[in-house]
């Protein structure tokens, strides 16, 4: 079964408390079916130069092309979905890394990259570093992506507790980012997709600074997308805001004939 959703999207970025610019960089386009995030790094605002290509390449990539190929009726499935997620974020990564060897005030810059691809009642998502995608469906949340950091290697290999991790001074160091080295492995998974599921994806300015738990109780409580994406932004300045916070909130609905529409091109071009 492949249906067509309708499907909510808002976004929401600030600097935090500390920063003096924000290196986040988000887009979200509810009829394509497709929300990107990236977090930059680098020196001399790099990192919003990082995040920005990432994030622009990949979406006009993704926009332009559905009309031009020719109508057919076959429906997307994962694989498709997930090689085209793989292409642009090599090609981004590339581009990113051919940048900044050939303009010194970027050299050195990065960009952590999580995205969600929907097509009728499934997604595909792709990640690179530690931006996060969490699932809630009913009250229980879910994170989707697993982080490539130094961290998250400790936790697995068991030399800290998920309790002691969150108070480390290394929480941010990533083991993977685009534009960094000519090469990424970039991670994809896909998984089912059901009326009134809520995905958040966020940069660690958010989830560095908000509990899961606290998150999902505000995503539960409220249907109201954008006052929640405020909230949530308000829950990490409040907890310190050390870091850019940024989060795309995407709520699925029922089906519509806007989004069915623009799938059927979307099909056309994964196919």
């Amino acid at each position: 079964m492949n249906l067509a959703v309708g499907l909510e999207m808002v976004t929401q970025t600030h600097p935090g408390k500390i920063r003096t610019h924000n290196e986040d960089a988000l887009y979200a386009d509810a009829a394509l079916g497709l929300a990107i995030l990236a977090d930059g790094m680098g020196g001399y605002r790099a990192g919003e130069v990082a995040s920005g290509m990432a994030v622009s390449q990949m979406a006009t990539n993704f926009a332009s092309l559905i009309p031009a190929f020719e109508a057919k009726h076959e429906a997307i499935d994962d694989a498709r979905a997930n090689l085209h997620l793989i292409d642009e974020v090599i090609a981004a990564n590339s581009a990113i890394h051919l940048a900044a060897r050939n303009q010194p005030r970027c050299a050195g810059m990065g960009t952590t990259l999580v995205a969600a691809l929907f097509y009728g009642d499934r997604m595909s998502s792709v990640h690179v570093g530690d931006s996060r995608l969490y699932r809630l469906r009913g009250e229980h949340l879910e994170q989707l992506t697993r982080d490539h950091s130094l961290i998250q290697e400790q936790i697995d290999s068991g030399l800290i507790s998920p309790e002691e991790a969150r108070q480390s001074n290394n929480k941010n160091l990533v083991t993977r980012a685009l534009g960094v080295d000519p090469s990424v492995e970039p991670e994809v998974n896909s998984f089912d997709v059901q009326t009134g599921d809520v995905f958040l994806l966020c940069s660690d300015g958010l989830n560095d600074m908000v509990e899961d738990e606290d998150i999902a109780r505000l995503l539960s409580q409220s249907d109201d997308l954008t006052r929640t994406a405020d909230e949530l932004v308000r829950m990490a300045n409040d907890n310190g805001g050390w870091d850019n916070i940024s989060v795309i909130l995407v709520k699925v609905a029922a089906d519509n004939s806007t989004t069915q529409g623009r799938w059927h091109k979307l099909r056309n071009w994964l196919k």
